[in-house]
């Protein structure tokens, strides 16, 4: 049998490096959807991303520093979901109807857990509390640009408005959704804000449709 003469790609101390820290990072979002953030302790980030603690210690000194890299991290995932559903999404006759589904799909999952468990720690950790502030505008940017593409520019600005309104419902329901011990109850409660929220939308939505087709 002729051995393979392909040279074995190795990886670089820097891909490593890199490669490593994202694990610490991924296992810390982890431990806060699992844990809850008090819960979420550097021995228990270190066992789950199965990294040793001296080189937990090396890229990252502190929890507090690390649970602000997470922040950070936790947002491009974020904004990724974000834009991994516009993908999906495709030009149709009811772009309020896309943008509420859109909202659905990016609260309904871990991110969004663990988004919760750091928005509750910040009420007490003026630190982490400016990290979060910064962690909203990265993913309400990146929700805007895609609420512009998905709708026309004449509907834009009432349409982002919709959807914070839209979205502070969302997040009531998903919170309350935790202790109820049915799973299903949130989704429902959702389909059913989403009437009255088509209300509020419409008037103002429709009066704007009528104007550009004339």
């Amino acid at each position: 049998m002729t051995r393979s003469t392909r040279p074995v790609e190795r990886r670089s101390q820097e891909q490593r490096s890199s490669q490593m820290r994202v694990r610490l990072l991924d296992a810390t979002i982890e431990c806060l959807v699992e844990f809850g953030y008090a819960g979420t302790t550097s021995p228990r980030i270190a066992e789950k991303s199965g990294v040793t603690r001296g080189a937990q210690v090396h890229h990252f000194g502190s929890k507090n520093e690390l649970v602000i890299a997470a922040v950070n991290h936790l947002a491009a995932k974020r904004a990724e979901s974000v834009i991994r559903e516009l993908g999906q999404i495709k030009a149709g006759p009811d772009p309020i109807g896309q943008v509420l589904e859109l909202l659905w799909d990016i609260h309904d999952g871990p991110i969004f857990d663990a988004t919760v468990e750091l928005w509750v720690a910040s009420r007490t950790d003026p630190e982490l509390a400016r990290e979060m502030a910064k962690f909203e505008v990265t993913v309400t940017n990146t929700l805007q640009s895609v609420i512009a593409q998905l709708v026309p520019p004449e509907l834009n600005r009432e349409i982002v408005d919709f959807v914070y309104t839209a979205m502070d419902s969302l997040r009531g329901i998903r919170i309350s959704s935790y202790v109820d011990a049915d799973p299903e109850r949130a989704h429902r409660r959702w389909v059913r804000a989403q009437t009255n929220l088509r209300r509020i939308a419409s008037p103002a939505v429709d009066q704007i449709l009528g104007q550009s087709a004339r």
